[in-house]
């Protein structure tokens, strides 16, 4: 994995746009895709294990990158949560057929503390063969705990059968670390990630909601700073 700028597929414009919001996506939203159970654990294993062995491919080929340019960027999340990007990891990919974008929470069992969140976020990279493998992945941003000790990640995916098919897989493994009734995914088709953070009014209602909101950011992505524990 190298550090390299971020390109088009992963950037995210710190200011928001000034034309109108998109309209595409929020005729769409009806058709997100939200919280099935997970695949069996004879369907996900195999899932799991493809993804780790393209991923030695996508190593050796150094086609995963580890961009800097929106680490610590801060996200206030429409049920009043705040947390800040401290990793970002991108897979060189052409162009994006059928965007979407995934964003996945849970909270971990038995992290009490700040150095045990911080000791987390370090180790987790190796939890980069787990994902970065599947079929139509291109990028996640990786988000701090929030006050609640809830995790994110927020991606982008070529294909939202796809990245539906990543969540339902990878809920078998979070579920082995997981607080139970914690793990949710919303998939958001027709969508482009570094719209959806700039703009979060473009999909759907642009009503601060609360609540099941859980992953909707309730204001544009901050400007840059450094990472920081939730108050």
């Amino acid at each position: 994995m190298t550090d390299q700028p971020t390109d088009r597929r992963g950037s995210i414009p710190a200011t928001a746009p000034t034309g109108p919001a998109a309209t595409g996506p929020a005729a769409a939203s009806a058709d997100d895709l939200a919280d099935k159970p997970p695949h069996p654990a004879i369907a996900a294993a195999p899932a799991v294990a493809a993804s780790v062995v393209r991923v030695a491919g996508l190593l050796a080929a150094r086609r995963i990158h580890l961009p800097r340019g929106n680490v610590g960027r801060q996200l206030r999340f429409a049920d009043g949560s705040r947390t800040t990007v401290y990793r970002e990891t991108v897979v060189e990919t052409d162009d994006i057929d059928e965007p979407a974008v995934l964003i996945v929470a849970f909270r971990l069992r038995a992290l009490n503390g700040r150095l045990q969140h911080r000791l987390f976020r370090i180790e987790s990279i190796l939890n980069t063969p787990l994902l970065a493998g599947f079929s139509g992945f291109v990028s996640k941003l990786w988000l701090t705990h929030d006050q609640h000790g809830a995790y994110r990640g927020v991606y982008q995916w070529d294909g939202a059968e796809q990245a539906e098919n990543y969540a339902r897989s990878l809920w078998r493994v979070l579920a082995l670390c997981s607080v139970p009734g914690s793990i949710h995914y919303r998939v958001l088709p027709g969508m482009r990630r570094e719209e959806f953070l700039r703009d979060p009014g473009a999909y759907g209602s642009t009503r601060v909601a609360t609540g099941p909101d859980w992953w909707r950011p309730a204001e544009p992505i901050s400007v840059k700073g450094r990472v920081r524990e939730p108050g």
